[in-house]
């Protein structure tokens, strides 16, 4: 009986290889993989630098927020993919997914980025389109008029 069951061994986030620490975000439809590397480097999502991919100071300031509050720009560098959803949802994805990263690289910085909710995986998405009414999710139809 026990040679039909196999063991299955369980994919964790928190891979650790090569000095190098693996994490997911994700963020509506979109998941992004983090590999976070220790040293200098140049941060690339999809082999473009992270400053194409997002580009204008908003998003620059969103994408190194964990890194600020962390004082851990200069210690890590990362390399990104990412698909799915639009662009905001994108970043926020990765945003996600490097303080993830960054957790597991160093413990001491759970606290900082989980008051600053950067570790929290927020919840909401699309509401799906109910039957009966018109094409969005709550807009009804018009009633005809008498």
């Amino acid at each position: 009986m026990e040679d039909k069951f196999k063991k299955v061994s369980k994919k964790t986030d928190k891979q650790i290889k090569n000095n190098q620490f693996i994490a997911h975000g994700r963020r509506k439809e979109a998941v992004a993989r983090i590999k976070l590397y220790k040293g200098k480097g140049d941060t690339v999502v999809e082999n473009i630098p992270i400053e194409d991919y997002f580009p204008g100071e908003v998003y620059k300031v969103k994408w190194q927020k964990p890194f600020i509050l962390t004082n851990s720009s200069n210690l890590y560098y990362a390399s990104i993919k990412v698909k799915g959803s639009g662009k905001a949802g994108q970043l926020d994805a990765v945003v996600h997914g490097l303080s993830k990263a960054l957790t597991y690289a160093d413990s001491q910085y759970r606290p900082i980025l989980k008051r600053a909710h950067l570790l929290t995986r927020d919840p909401r998405v699309k509401e799906r389109r109910k039957y009966g009414l018109a094409q969005k999710a709550r807009k009804g139809k018009q009633s005809p008029r008498r």
